[in-house]
């Protein structure tokens, strides 16, 4: 089954999507939050994000969501060091960053996940939720 990480600002909102999240996927879905710093305030964390991909791998790849600047910055590095582990022979599967809405995003990328589809398929689930309108 496909991971998925939320990377936040914020540990509590990170926490309250990924609760949505799993929510959405029915109980199926693996969606681990990244939220905050190391030392628990406003900020990421590398180590953060690395250990919530351990926890959300399941070996069909993890799919990240992140809200905005060093978010992204931090998502986008752990992605091109994993692409390294995976062409150095290492790694338990490819790790990719969603150009998405983070809430929701990790919504329909789990709801999607949940059905077992492959990393691509989740992955465009995430992304197609910037169609989603309000009104």
């Amino acid at each position: 089954m496909v991971g998925l990480v939320v990377i936040s600002h914020s540990r509590v909102l990170a926490e309250g999507v990924a609760e949505l999240a799993r929510a959405m996927g029915v109980g199926q879905a693996v969606v681990e939050p990244a939220g905050g710093d190391s030392e628990g305030g406003l900020g990421t964390s590398v180590e953060l994000v690395e250990q919530a991909i351990e926890a959300a791998q399941r070996g069909d790849g993890v799919v990240l969501l992140a809200d905005l600047g060093s978010s992204v910055l931090t998502a986008k590095m752990v992605v091109d060091e994993a692409a390294a582990e995976v062409r150095a022979g290492g790694g338990d599967g490819e790790v990719v960053l969603a150009d998405a809405p983070l809430v929701e995003g990790a919504v329909a990328a789990a709801s999607m996940a949940a059905t077992g589809a492959d990393l691509q398929t989740v992955v465009i689930a995430a992304e197609s939720a910037y169609a989603h309108r309000k009104t």
